[in-house]
């Protein structure tokens, strides 16, 4: 396991300093190294390794989504309103709209599998978004109009919304049929998830309170900890109630930090931020090298044409919902541009999602897995390129 470790570490960010030194995103590299490491190429990383993949991504997860919390403006959240609830559901929702029509016409599956297939290609990947946008705020571009905010949102609930989706499509593939009680499961598990991560963060700010006004201070690598360690149970509270009640676990790793962010005192939230970007350093090419790891590349060969044709077609029709979501607002069509270029990577839910099809025994599984291997290669690096390189000429800075 170590030698596995010494692997991701060294090779990862080399690649990325590499890639960083060529103008392109850092994320390329790390990616590229996990492919080559992965069991489907030189296989040089331990089965150890592998067998706690899941959640070693899951851990690196936790540690972005704290900093976005940390760094959120609730003010600014609040201002945005209306988008932010539209950026988390019609994109995908036009998404996996494009994937059932198409699919049929393209790969002559049914329209079901179609949208089983949608469903794990229509969620936007967090973790490459996440990071973009906190450096975004941190640096003032976009602020003025919460741009950042909205789409650091609207990403969070994206995935929930379209995991609940992907659960009633497959039980349908599977021979069951929708059911309003599967919908309902929707807002939920977001307002559930947001309600006992809120309440949980200001209960642990006022701890933190306490510790820095008498003195009797905690040191702030133990205030780490300690969020870490919350942060890990509420992950933990979505699997207790699975099948009981809805619950978003990370939604509510967001509104602990948040919860962190309003209530502790400044000089504390800021220190916890910038622990956690420090932490993010590590965290990242775990990340990313992992979900490159699990990217089966022997399918993206058996995906075809139109896979491409399909993939760059659903995109076309997310951009649709993405500005319809901002229709309305004060946003120019410079930053609406800059919001659909943000909504395209995929990377991690469709790592962890791609194969579940397959392993369903569905007659589209292996499909879905290919797409969703060729969708990673493709979106990842586009969305991820086209936010690094547009940012400064369609975003203002405050």
């Amino acid at each position: 396991m170590l030698t596995s470790l010494a692997f991701i570490f060294l090779m990862g960010l080399a690649a990325a300093a590499l890639c960083q030194k060529l103008k392109l995103p850092r994320i390329i590299g790390m990616l590229f190294v996990g492919i080559l490491l992965g069991p489907y190429a030189l296989n040089l990383l331990d089965d150890s390794i592998l067998s706690i993949s899941p959640d070693l991504r899951q851990m690196a997860l936790v540690i972005i989504l704290i900093k976005a919390g940390l760094s959120l403006n609730l003010a600014d959240l609040r201002r945005v309103g209306r988008p932010a609830v539209l950026m988390s559901c019609l994109p995908a929702t036009f998404e996996i709209i494009g994937y059932t029509l198409l699919s049929p016409l393209i790969f002559g599956v049914t329209w079901v599998e179609g949208a089983v297939m949608g469903a794990v290609l229509g969620a936007v990947s967090p973790a490459v978004v996440v990071p973009r946008m906190i450096s975004l705020m941190e640096g003032g571009w976009g602020t003025k109009k919460s741009i950042p905010q909205m789409i650091l949102a609207g990403a969070s609930m994206d995935d929930v919304y379209v995991i609940v989706l992907f659960s009633t499509f497959s039980g349908m593939a599977q021979g069951g049929s929708p059911s309003l009680k599967s919908f309902l499961t929707i807002p939920i598990s977001i307002l559930l998830g947001l309600a006992v991560g809120s309440g949980a963060g200001v209960l642990l700010a006022q701890f933190f309170e306490i510790s820095y006004t008498h003195k009797n201070h905690i040191r702030n690598s133990t205030k780490v900890i300690i969020m870490l360690g919350l942060s890990f149970l509420l992950l933990a509270v979505e699997d207790w109630l699975e099948g009981i009640v809805p619950f978003s676990g990370i939604l509510a790793v967001t509104a602990l930090a948040c919860g962190v962010h309003l209530k502790a005192p400044k000089p504390v939230s800021d220190r916890l931020s910038q622990k956690f970007g420090k932490l993010w350093l590590a965290a990242e090419v775990i990340l990313f090298v992992l979900v490159g790891a699990a990217v089966d590349i022997r399918y993206t060969l058996e995906a075809g044409a139109g896979a491409v044709a399909i993939i760059f077609a659903a995109l076309a029709i997310r951009a649709l919902g993405v500005t319809l979501a901002t229709a309305g607002t004060a946003l120019n069509q410079k930053e609406r541009l800059f919001c659909v270029i943000a909504y395209l990577p995929k990377a991690t839910v469709q790592a962890a999602m791609g194969s579940v099809p397959l392993a369903m025994g569905l007659g589209c599984g292996k499909l879905v897995l290919s797409v969703a291997v060729l969708a990673i290669l493709i979106t990842a690096p586009l969305g991820a390129f086209g936010m690094d390189t547009t940012y400064r000429r369609l975003l203002g800075q405050e």
